[in-house]
């Protein structure tokens, strides 16, 4: 049986399907048939009903005309539908056999190869004609009849020798190459990006929609607005501080001067990014972090690992430079998101940099289950909660599987995606498991600049190599390089990328451990990736995440 491409072709009549038939019954084994085959030029769309390729021998592009069909001495007609119908078999399988043979010719692939010998044949498997008939287009030769059925592959070679035209017969290797040609330059599987890209377009659209929320409270200073991972918080604490601070006449409701607060750098950076889209009227008077707007009033930078200093000194000093702020200094509404973050000695500094304390705007959006760092505090204030209770980031796969770590019930409307992947390995083995998996995702057409490796313990090497304590912010800008990022799930609250690796490189043993097992899993939007030791899953996460994510 000849090569069949393909091997079940879609065939529009009975004479094609008869005469398929017959030469894939009585071709040879190094023969290859194509079937109902369509190549588009500058001129014009063809299609060849068949194309057959025998090695030494030729191509013949062969085009069937099935039913009644004669000659008038001038035309050649056909019975259709009734009606008989002028047809010019010749001219349409000669400029198919043209439009095939320069596809061909000039793909980069053929190169400087001499040209090989196309030919055309008709074949009426219905029709008859006399022996003798001829045609200065039509030769008897390249003319099959019904008669001639049962030699058709012997009529065929004899067809593809005869109509040569001084070309050499391809070789085996050439109809391999013509083959792979017709097959399409630049194959393609399906792009993990694309989907993604489609994907993130409607969750575009159902964040717009959960701002809504924002205008059904418009009328309350001071709120709390909880939800889970994905669920739009920081879309919405920037929606809420540039709504603010454009302010709304139709309301009467004036410009304000906002602050937009949060605690890690690399929240911080994305936050700016975001703001710095706006309109220059629209723009917060201060976006950063809340370590930053203390060193905007003058309070010293001090020891990251000196906890004394953040939790009592800095604030302290915070607090009495927020009293000597002048009034143009201070500001109208504050916005802090990811709230969770911050401790209890914090909210002073904030409360006094406010033009009016008993008055002035809160608006916090907080997830109690990303407080990951040993810090307890809440803004001591009223504050009129509202919960939001659908994720809208991440697809519905990877919402599934962290969704038990979640602290209520929420809702998937992220979209459908791929599975999540759990790669089982040692704690010593996980950083080497986990690049592999990097890897694998960027040979899958991930993009690196969708890709980012998150550790739960030590960091990884690269994000060593990359990190300066000196110019930490400067380290989180490279967050939207086109590379991987390497980083840890305690700084990357409030960020997301298309593809995450989860790297749990520690046995889970310290605090807090199942609250940033919830953090890693959900900053992957698309495609999570979870490597570390089934059993640490089971001990940190319990019994319904591991199941989720195929832990026996």
């Amino acid at each position: 049986m000849p090569v069949l491409i393909p091997e079940e072709p879609e065939l529009v009549n009975d004479a094609e399907r008869e005469v398929w038939a017959r030469l894939r019954d009585t071709l040879g084994d190094d023969d290859v048939l194509i079937a109902s085959f369509r190549v588009t030029d500058q001129t014009k769309d063809h299609e060849a009903d068949f194309v057959v390729l025998m090695p030494d021998v030729g191509i013949v592009v062969v085009e069937v005309k099935g039913g009644p069909v004669w000659f008038d001495d001038a035309t050649f007609w056909m019975r259709r539908g009734g009606r008989e119908v002028r047809i010019d078999p010749e001219e349409q399988v000669r400029l198919t056999k043209y439009a095939l043979r320069d596809y061909v010719r000039h793909d980069p692939r053929w190169g400087s190869r001499t040209h090989v010998a196309w030919s055309q044949a008709i074949v009426v498997p219905h029709a008859s004609f006399p022996e003798d008939f001829a045609t200065p287009r039509v030769p008897r030769w390249s003319l099959h009849d019904r008669d001639e059925q049962d030699h058709l592959v012997g009529r065929l070679r004899q067809n593809a020798t005869f109509g040569r035209q001084g070309k050499e017969p391809p070789t085996a290797e050439e109809v391999d190459l013509v083959v792979e040609i017709l097959r399409g330059r630049g194959s393609t599987s399906p792009d993990p990006v694309a989907a993604a890209a489609a994907r993130e377009s409607a969750v575009r659209r159902l964040t717009d929609e959960q701002s809504t929320l924002l205008k059904v409270a418009r009328l309350l200073n001071r709120i709390e607005v909880r939800g889970g991972a994905g669920s739009g918080k920081t879309v919405l604490a920037l929606a809420q501080a540039r709504e603010l601070t454009r302010g709304d006449p139709a309301h009467d409701r004036p410009p304000q001067r906002v602050a937009l607060i949060c605690y890690s750098l690399g929240l911080a950076e994305y936050l700016r990014r975001e703001v710095a889209t706006w309109p220059r009227r629209q723009r917060p008077a201060y976006v950063g972090t809340w370590h930053g707007l203390g060193r905007l009033w003058g309070a010293p930078d001090g020891d990251r690992q000196d906890s004394d200093f953040w939790e009592n000194r800095l604030p302290a000093q915070m607090a009495d430079l927020a009293a000597g702020l002048a009034h143009n200094e201070k500001f109208d509404a504050i916005v802090v998101d990811e709230a969770q973050d911050f401790a209890e000695s914090w909210w002073m500094p904030l409360l006094g940099a406010l033009r009016d304390e008993e008055e002035g705007g809160i608006f916090v959006f907080s997830d109690e289950n990303q407080r990951i760092f040993a810090r307890f505090g809440r803004p001591p204030v009223t504050l009129v909660p509202l919960v939001l209770d659908h994720n809208l980031r991440n697809t519905r796969q990877i919402h599934d599987a962290f969704s038990p770590l979640a602290p209520s019930r929420m809702y998937a409307r992220g979209g459908d995606g791929v599975d999540v992947r759990f790669v089982p390995c040692s704690v010593e083995d996980a950083i080497v498991t986990a690049d592999d998996c990097v890897d694998a995702l960027l040979d899958d057409g991930w993009r690196p600049q969708d890709v980012c490796l998150l550790t739960t313990g030590h960091r990884h090497p690269v994000q060593v190599e990359r990190t300066d304590f000196h110019d930490q912010e400067g380290y989180w800008r490279t967050w939207w390089d086109d590379d991987v990022f390497y980083g840890h799930v305690l700084g990357c609250k409030g960020l997301e990328r298309r593809a995450v690796v989860l790297c749990l490189n520690e046995d889970g043993s310290r605090d807090r451990a199942r609250e940033r097992l919830y953090v890693g899993m959900s900053r992957a939007t698309d495609a999570l990736v979870v490597v570390g030791d089934p059993e640490t899953v089971v001990r940190v996460a319990g019994p319904d995440v591991a199941r989720r994510l195929g832990i026996g």
